[in-house]
């Protein structure tokens, strides 16, 4: 598997130029391209990415005209959107353009950024430079992350300054609608000391694609005493290969919170990573997936604990339909030193046809004597029994998977911490299961 030569160095120099990067941030971009071709690539547990296509592809940038106005976003995309809030708090991506952004002023004059990971790095070069890829996902992992730091072109950053609350959330819509968009986004938000928000995304198609790749990575920062909750509901098509890394780092007494609807169509390889590097900090993660067709998936969780009396969740549920897989895998790990804390994760797989597949593997990986943890696992078969029952009443073959499905994912999606997410998944999950 080769790197499209296509990008190469003079490729990404013109790239960042155009953009009016910084000098640290082009030169990052050059290094990770020339560690690319030499690093391996990620290799998650059971399943084989070898034939993925994460490399190869003609289009690197798309650009899109800015919206004059909400009112020309497709329906779909609408839906997602609060139209009446006067005050929202939003940013649109359309493929690889920033196309709206809106921040209330109330937020502005207390020092909060929200904006295109380019114009941050532009206007905030060394806020930006301190947290990108240097503490939480680091260039040089796998050939998956160094090419993502060489090629990025989309995304956005979120400050938050010290002992300020933001009390609505921030959401950010990335639409991909030009079959030709491949996208490499990046997305920062860090709570600074005492502070706290919540950030939505959407990741949605509005076209059909026969072949693209999206490359995302997200570093949460949670510094002391600081509360990030992070939502996100992805629904990409099932051309759209996608790797997708979402990691955090809560400081001392901080919390992280991540609700997690993954419903792409595609095959999808997705990592989500909490480091509880401080006494007191806490963690908890809480997944949906809805897999169909004949895609394959593989979704790893883990809560990594460094500091004592940390607490780590892990809460996963998903659903199998027609022929595709997928694995789950969750670990808990406490490192030496790490007294007092508590790792507890629990994750239950439905497959609902004879050729739907699902693994679950619960880790549990304990270097410390004094802690606690526990966890639950299972994967099984819809009950016939269940299903006769409902259609013995008149209820279609269809409606009554759909009436099964949602009540095996209740559990997780009624205890989501953001309400709009809950909102957008069970939406998400009715088309998914039509």
């Amino acid at each position: 598997m080769t790197v499209e030569t296509k990008f190469n160095h003079d490729y990404v120099t013109g790239f960042s130029n155009e953009l009016g990067e910084p000098e640290w941030l082009k030169e990052l971009r050059l290094q990770a391209l020339a560690k690319a071709e030499d690093l391996s690539m990620p290799r998650p547990d059971k399943t084989k990415i070898d034939k993925w296509n994460f490399t190869q592809f003609q289009t690197h940038s798309v650009k899109s005209k800015a919206l004059a106005s909400l009112n020309d976003l497709s329906d779909e995309v609408k839906a997602l959107i609060d139209l009446e809030d006067e005050n929202k708090n939003l940013y649109i991506q359309l493929d690889t353009t920033p196309a709206y952004a809106s921040l209330s002023q109330e937020l502005i004059d207390q020092g909060v950024i929200f904006t295109d990971i380019h114009t941050a790095a532009r206007e905030h070069s060394e806020l930006v430079q301190k947290y990108f890829m240097t503490e939480g996902v680091k260039v040089d992992e796998h050939r998956l992350t160094a090419l993502h730091a060489a090629l990025m072109n989309g995304g956005v950053f979120v400050y938050v300054p010290k002992n300020v609350e933001v009390t609505a959330p921030l959401q950010a819509v990335y639409v991909h609608e030009n079959p030709e968009t491949n996208l490499f986004n990046h997305v920062i938000v860090v709570a600074d000391d005492n502070s706290s928000v919540t950030y939505v995304e959407n990741y949605i198609s509005t076209t059909e694609t026969e072949e693209s790749i999206f490359n995302i990575v997200t570093e949460v920062f949670a510094n002391n005493n600081a509360k990030v909750t992070y939502g996100a509901v992805d629904h990409l098509n099932k051309g759209v290969t996608t790797y997708v890394n979402r990691r955090g780092t809560a400081a001392r007494d901080a919390r992280i919170e991540w609700a997690l609807g993954l419903m792409n169509d595609g095959n999808t390889i997705s990592e989500n990573t909490t480091n509880l590097m401080g006494d007191g900090s806490f963690g908890d993660t809480k997944s949906v997936v809805v897999g169909r067709g004949n895609q394959i998936q593989n979704f790893t969780t883990k809560v990594i604990h460094f500091g004592k009396n940390s607490e780590g969740y892990i809460l996963k549920h998903g659903v199998m339909k027609d022929s595709a897989s997928s694995v789950f895998n969750g670990i808990g790990k406490i490192e030496h030193g790490a007294s007092k804390s508590n790792a507890e994760q629990e994750s239950r797989v439905l497959m609902l046809s004879e050729k739907a597949r699902g693994d679950a593997n619960p880790i549990l990986l304990i270097d410390e004597d004094d802690v606690t943890a526990g966890h639950a696992a299972s994967v099984g078969r819809v009950d016939p029994l269940q299903l006769y029952y409902l259609m013995s009443r008149g209820i279609s073959k269809v409606e009554a998977e759909r009436l099964v499905i949602h009540g095996f994912l209740a559990p997780v999606v009624r205890v989501l911490p953001i309400e709009g997410v809950k909102k957008q998944l069970i939406e998400v999950i009715e088309r998914k299961v039509k």
